[in-house]
């Protein structure tokens, strides 16, 4: 049935303007007729029934049952039952699928959200100071599931928002420990300590997120400060290619001179073992020749002076004895010349 407005206004202006009452609706409404009478309106208050009280839950949900609002059940995937007309509510959370959150950047994915000033040219977000008081840009990705709906749904007025200040609270906080160098090079070690700390703040704060991983992108200073920072990296560079070139040398020198000086002081100690043991064995044959001399010292003299005169008299050359009763000594004169002749 259908209202017919036109009538309905001259009605108004012919009574002066005064709108249909209560019980005009009630008779207008006791006059339409439904076929099938009362089994028609029975069959559609089953059929609502059944509707409002039969509902599924996916393989990657679990049903959060409310009733008047106060939260009685947690249900698992499958077909489940609760109040009809609204008396249960039920929420399905997913639990299983991984959600993103984007720090200081945007990408073209359609799962993932972004957290960063539009419009600007440096991110505020992503613009953070090291601990050497160095400016640096450190984007990153955190990916969360959701471990306990209930904490998830009742406990925190906004999780995603508390997700992504604490997110960025730890990160500033992990970054301002480290210098512009391990931030840069060390992003790894970063994101593991910053997943830690972030994990803690979320279970205190009864959030019901679990930390997946967080991934950190490629980190750099801000484009101004660039030119300067390639300075010093080149001069960082440098530095350490002189240290390493000193230490190549020192490595080649220093090995050397010890060395030499083991060889020298290994010879000299060798030198000097030679020495004292030579002067031991001769103060040993010394000291043995005098023990036998002192029990027979004629028979040792006699030997000793006739050795002497065995390796002495080798050396002299032309002999000349003399007798000591010769008076004359002319004959002799001649002894020279003779040898020469016979020669």
């Amino acid at each position: 049935m259908s209202w017919d407005w036109e009538k309905l206004k001259q009605q108004q202006q012919g009574k002066g303007g005064v709108p249909p009452q209560m019980d005009e609706f009630v008779n207008r409404f006791k006059k339409i007729k439904l076929p099938g009478g009362p089994l028609l309106i029975i069959i559609i208050l089953i059929v609502l029934l059944v509707v409002t009280s039969v509902y599924t839950v996916r393989q990657d949900e679990v049903g959060i049952v409310q009733l008047f609002g106060r939260y009685v059940r947690t249900t698992q995937p499958g077909l489940n039952f609760k109040l009809p007309l609204g008396i249960e509510k039920v929420t399905k959370v997913n639990v299983k699928q991984i959600q993103t959150e984007e720090f200081g950047f945007s990408s073209a994915r359609i799962d993932t959200r972004a957290r960063f000033r539009t419009g600007s040219d440096t991110d505020s977000v992503a613009l953070m100071l090291t601990g050497d008081l160095n400016v640096a840009l450190v984007p990153w990705i955190v990916q969360y599931r959701v471990k306990d709906p209930y904490d998830y749904l009742f406990k925190v007025r906004n999780v995603r928002r508390i997700l992504t200040d604490m997110s960025e609270a730890t990160m500033r906080l992990v970054v301002g420990d480290r210098s512009i160098n391990e931030v840069i090079s060390k992003r790894d070690e970063i994101a593991v300590e910053a997943r830690g700390l972030l994990q803690k703040e979320l279970d205190q704060a009864q959030t019901g997120i679990h930390i997946v991983t967080i991934e950190m992108k490629r980190t750099n200073v801000p484009q101004p400060v660039q030119p300067s920072f390639n300075e010093v990296n080149q001069a960082t560079q440098e530095k350490e290619q002189m240290i390493y070139q000193a230490k190549e040398e020192y490595n080649k020198s220093i090995p050397a001179a010890r060395g030499e000086a083991e060889r020298t002081i290994k010879t000299a100690e060798g030198y000097a073992l030679n020495r004292v043991n030579r002067a031991k064995g001769d103060a040993a044959r010394f000291t043995s020749l005098y023990g036998e001399y002192v029990k027979a010292k004629d028979v040792t003299k006699r030997r000793l002076y006739l050795e002497t005169l065995k390796e002495v008299f080798p050396k002299l050359g032309p002999k000349y004895i003399v007798d000591a009763d010769q008076k004359n000594l002319l004959p002799l004169l001649n002894l020279g010349k003779q040898n020469g002749r016979e020669k």
